[in-house]
């Protein structure tokens, strides 16, 4: 695609976000991150990939990380895997996805890659929920696990999301006035969502 779009995608789990994502990705023919930017930004730092994992998408309270992370680069962190901050740990990983967002067009998934990128002129934010009864037969079926125990990790993880993106962007996750777009997966089905959305990115960029 000639025209430079990047979009990041909010989600409740299991509400299809991440597979609506790559739909996007793979019509549109750009580039799509996830968890795979946990790899980058470990190679890019060299610093343990089990460190990223460990912080992925949770927020510090450290006041002392928040400092180095506002004022120091992740080049000068190689070798100090075992004193990272969550807080330096995510300066590092929005470095990554600053660096790609300038250099192509693609789509990130979670990661409060639309507050890391509220300056780039190019992005747009969409946010995906779905009733709860939804979520949670996607969540059991995918995991096989039971809907008592696929609410339990719903509600977990959705916590654990919402205190990320709290943390890092002063803004509240899922508000419909912190995103460009917010959508219900639930009412045009997965595809339906991915085609509902790409006729937004038309519209919005002149596609």
């Amino acid at each position: 695609m000639d025209k430079h779009i990047v979009i990041n995608i909010g989600r409740q789990l299991g509400s299809g976000g991440r597979e609506i994502g790559k739909i996007i990705a793979e019509k549109l023919n750009i580039a799509f991150y996830d968890k795979n930017l946990i790899d980058l930004a470990s190679q890019e730092s060299g610093l343990s990939k089990s460190c990223f994992e460990k912080a992925d998408e949770k927020a510090s309270g450290g006041v002392l990380g928040s400092f180095f992370a506002m004022h120091y680069p992740y080049s000068g962190y190689a070798g100090t895997n075992n004193v990272m901050s969550n807080d330096s740990l995510f300066k590092i990983q929005s470095d990554v996805i600053k660096e790609l967002a300038n250099k192509q067009s693609c789509i990130f998934v979670g990661r409060c890659a639309d507050y890391v990128l509220r300056n780039n002129p190019d992005a747009t934010s969409i946010f995906i929920s779905c009733p709860k009864e939804e979520r949670l037969k996607r969540i059991s079926k995918r995991h096989n696990i039971s809907i008592e125990e696929a609410e339990d990790m719903s509600v977990k993880t959705d916590k654990g999301r919402a205190q990320f993106y709290n943390y890092y962007s002063y803004k509240t996750w899922g508000a419909a006035r912190t995103y460009d777009l917010c959508i219900n997966s639930a009412l045009f089905g997965i595809d339906g969502t991915a085609e509902f959305i790409i006729s937004y990115l038309k519209k919005k960029f002149d596609i």
